[in-house]
């Protein structure tokens, strides 16, 4: 749609709305927890004496359904008996834009990695218990990447928003801390394993994820720009009508540049990057495009409205100068690198 000489952009959010759905009876919150609980360690319970750590446990389907439906009814019973609070209906449930995106990153994510892991002559069940990994250190790491970076004082005041997600607020830059320390707490815990064995690959899948969230950024109207004149200028209609630099398509197209960089150099070394190449080659190449496209961004803490650079911008530089030193002190280009650490 056209508003004078820039695009208007008014893109409902919600991609599905499947609305509310009346439960035949209440359940019990604390029952549904007290279920995941019971089938986890019901699910070691069941796993062979003598399974080895790359395989998956063979449990018989009869068995696994018995555990989850028998957790189910047993997590119900008891907070039936003992206080918890209930639900009689779920909705209304809407399919998000941005939630779409959000998932199907992993999914591709997941695809990816496996091929890389097949590659390396690695095990790819090895890649299901990483991204459990990821995605927990994803959520948690942008959520208080948030909280602390961009609005401390109001989750100060406020801690129990802080697990509000729903309303938003996820900082990339503290997703990428959560993800670095999980890929540490991983490779920890796996023989023959680097840490920046593991990171070369994984920033490329992270660098194809950060283009779906970002498209899913701008079907939300959110993370905009600056207003301008330039031609491309959108005007977000769900915020006002003022065209402004759709910040976020920007940073779409630079993590898709990234990624076609860093899936480049991985074939051109036959799958096998020199270790810590690829992990440079993201830090320095993103978020020197991120500190340039900054300037384009509205500031998202209103504490550093004043400061010479924003907060997104500071937080970049330290990532840019540990790049930077990666592939000027530690990486080797002329050798092959091993997998073992």
């Amino acid at each position: 749609m056209q508003n004078s000489d820039h695009l208007v952009w008014n893109a409902d959010p919600v991609a599905i709305d499947l609305g509310t759905f009346h439960l035949p009876f209440p359940i019990t919150l604390y029952g549904i927890f007290a279920a995941f609980v019971i089938i986890y360690f019901g699910y070691q319970w069941l796993a062979p004496d003598n399974q080895t750590e790359d395989k998956e446990p063979e449990i018989h389907p009869l068995k696994l359904t018995g555990l989850i439906i028998g957790s189910f009814v047993l997590g119900q019973l008891a907070f039936l008996i003992l206080p918890s609070p209930t639900i009689s209906e779920i909705g209304p449930i809407q399919l998000r834009w941005y939630s779409m995106l959000f998932a199907g990153s992993f999914v591709v994510g997941i695809w990816l990695t496996r091929k890389m892991f097949i590659h390396a002559g690695r095990n790819p069940l090895e890649v299901d218990q990483l991204f459990m990994y990821v995605i927990i250190a994803t959520v948690v790491g942008a959520r208080l990447g948030h909280v602390l970076f961009y609005d401390p004082s109001f989750y100060f005041r406020y801690p129990f928003q802080i697990l509000a997600v729903w309303n938003g607020g996820l900082a990339s830059h503290g997703a990428a801390i959560g993800i670095l320390l999980a890929l540490y707490v991983f490779v920890n815990k796996k023989k023959q394993m680097s840490f920046l064995w593991l990171t070369d690959r994984v920033v490329i899948v992270v660098a194809i994820a950060g283009a779906f969230i970002r498209t899913g950024n701008f079907m939300n109207s959110e993370i905009i720009g600056e207003p301008t004149e330039m031609a491309w200028g959108i005007v977000f209609q769900r915020l006002d009508m003022v065209p402004r630099h759709p910040t976020m398509l920007y940073e779409a197209l630079l993590c898709i540049v990234v990624f076609a960089i860093l899936w480049k150099v991985y074939k051109n070394y036959n799958n096998n990057p020199p270790e810590g190449s690829l992990f440079g080659l993201f830090l320095t190449i993103l978020f020197s495009g991120r500190f340039l496209l900054e300037f384009t961004k509205m500031e998202q803490a209103a504490f550093a409205a004043d400061w010479i650079f924003n907060m997104g911008q500071w937080l970049s530089v330290p990532l840019i100068i540990a790049g930077i030193w990666l592939i000027s002190k530690k990486v080797d280009w002329q050798k092959k690198p091993q997998i073992n650490a």
